[in-house]
């Protein structure tokens, strides 16, 4: 059995988990997510924990068995807590503004800016002194795809650093060319 997915998940007094129909439905204070079920797996809301077990030994049952645990307590912890990533522009005059709620203009020494259109249900802010971008929301895949999708704009540069890059990321930057 999967050491992840036998582990039940508790719920947070705030928190309501509801099945039906292969959907799992998680409302908190910060919102609501639903989470798909597959076959061959079963949710069960057992008191204050949630159990996922799964209805045979295959291979495929018993790859999604732990994924699907690991989403729903994704679920109940974003609901709660919510969930954050923040991005660092490093570079002489790169910097970020926010035009809406809804538009990133990202300078990044191209020869234009370039805008990026945030999803609905994540929120991103900006610190202009730390030239810090943050991005929070309830669905950890959606916060993730987003900072993701950002920091491709320009990667760090290998030798010197410049670019979007995680705030927790450690470069390891490459020497230069020596001169004779």
């Amino acid at each position: 059995m999967s050491r992840i997915g036998r582990n039940p998940i508790p719920i947070p007094k705030a928190v309501q988990v509801t099945v039906t129909d292969g959907v799992v439905q998680v409302k908190g204070p910060k919102g609501a997510l639903h989470t798909p079920v597959p076959a061959g797996i079963s949710v069960a809301v057992d008191g204050q924990q949630v159990v996922v077990t799964r209805d045979g030994d295959l291979p495929p049952v018993r790859a999604l068995h732990g994924l699907i645990r690991a989403l729903l307590a994704n679920a109940i912890s974003g609901v709660t807590a919510g969930f954050k990533r923040e991005l660092d522009i490093v570079g002489v005059g790169y910097k970020a503004e926010l035009k809406n709620p809804r538009e990133v203009v990202l300078s990044l020494g191209f020869s234009h800016q370039v805008t990026y259109k945030v999803p609905e249900g994540v929120a991103v802010s900006y610190d202009a002194k730390a030239n810090r971008l943050t991005i929070e929301g309830i669905d950890k895949q959606r916060v993730g795809q987003v900072a993701a999708e950002i920091r491709s704009v320009r990667p760090p540069d290998v030798y010197k650093g410049k670019g979007v890059k995680y705030a927790d990321e450690v470069l390891k930057l490459k020497a230069g060319k020596t001169g004779a």
